[in-house]
């Protein structure tokens, strides 16, 4: 058995394999912290709202969260901020282990193998990912996996790129992060990322129309379409171009490294775009547009977006892990004999 797990900024999502079917746990990567009280307590065990009660606290963690921070007209916290752990927030680590738990679940058998992804550090910021990586290994450690990083674009690689035998530009949209990889036979040849991506969109958009964050987040993901014909003056018009200024952003940046990495040009490769980002209606159609627009060193046979890009990343490590498990099953074999 082999497990994937995607721990973004947003959302924590694991992946495994149930005869033909993957199965894939999602969980909201937040908290809000409400005052304690004995019947709010009982009724949040009744409804079964994730929640662990800290003192006088009580933290509801998860999809909940964002249903709470809404009600009371709060904002929700992240143990996560711009793709790692939030060195602002002082609950981050328990809080996020409490997700990491709920949604991986218990190894079965102990020491079962699980990927799980890790962003590269961004080129236009001084973050640094290490500590981000070595605590979310040391975490799985001791719920009893074997952990093992892999690099969210390449994830996307492994995810939705079989079929070009793992050759291609995947690039996933997070919500503090955006994740790019050029791979070659399931060879890196150029990964990186840029500290924008959702949160970054949310952000702006709400400074520049007044509403809370967590309001623009619920509007993106109800029901907004990137198809700019809304009015400019509302949450929807602000998302839209904010939207369009991160394509420009990224197309940019990715032009950039691959001329600064010298990425051979006679290749010609598909380019698949993923991750929460990405969700909106017209997202595809706008980013194949600018990145038509942009002077890439090298010829793109086409241009597509996953049906469940919030699954994508996960689904890739499930991939990574099943594979290396694999190879070391016929490794085995073959010193057995």
């Amino acid at each position: 058995m082999a497990r994937g797990i995607d721990i973004g900024t947003m959302n924590i999502v694991s992946a495994r394999q149930e005869g033909s079917d993957t199965v894939f746990v999602q969980q909201r990567n937040s908290f809000v912290e409400i005052d304690y009280s004995d019947m709010a307590e009982q009724m949040l065990s009744r409804s079964d709202v994730l929640h662990i009660r800290k003192g006088d606290q009580v933290y509801v963690v998860g999809d909940d969260a964002l249903n709470f921070a809404n009600i009371f007209n709060q904002e929700t916290r992240r143990p996560m901020k711009q793709g790692i752990l939030s060195s602002e927030e002082q609950s981050a680590i328990p809080m996020i282990k409490l997700i990491i738990e709920q949604v991986l679940g218990e190894p079965d058998p102990a020491g079962e193998r699980v990927y799980y992804s890790t962003p590269a550090d961004p080129i236009d910021s001084d973050l640094s990912t290490l500590y981000h990586q070595k605590t979310l290994e040391s975490f799985l450690g001791d719920m009893g996996y074997d952990p093992e990083p892999i690099n969210e674009g390449m994830a996307v690689i492994y995810s939705e790129l079989a079929d070009s035998n793992f050759t291609g530009l995947g690039i996933s949209f997070g919500a503090g992060m955006t994740n790019v990889c050029l791979s070659y036979y399931a060879v890196p040849v150029m990964t990186f990322s840029v500290a924008r991506g959702g949160d970054w969109i949310d952000s702006q958009t709400a400074t520049a129309t007044g509403e809370t964050v967590d309001k623009v987040t619920s509007i993106k993901e109800e029901d907004f379409r990137l198809d700019f014909t809304t009015d400019a003056g509302g949450v929807e018009g602000a998302l839209s171009i904010y939207y369009d200024n991160l394509l420009d952003y990224v197309i940019t940046k990715i032009s950039e490294e691959v001329n600064e990495e010298d990425v051979e040009e006679g290749l010609d490769v598909p380019v698949v775009v993923t991750g929460g980002t990405a969700s909106p209606a017209g997202f595809e159609e706008l980013f194949e547009e600018r990145f038509e627009q942009a002077d890439i060193p090298f010829s793109i046979s086409s241009v597509s977006k996953v049906d469940d890009p919030l699954y994508s990343v996960a689904r890739g490590a499930l991939v990574a892990a099943r594979s290396e498990e694999g190879r070391e099953a016929e490794s085995g074999a073959e010193a057995s004999e």
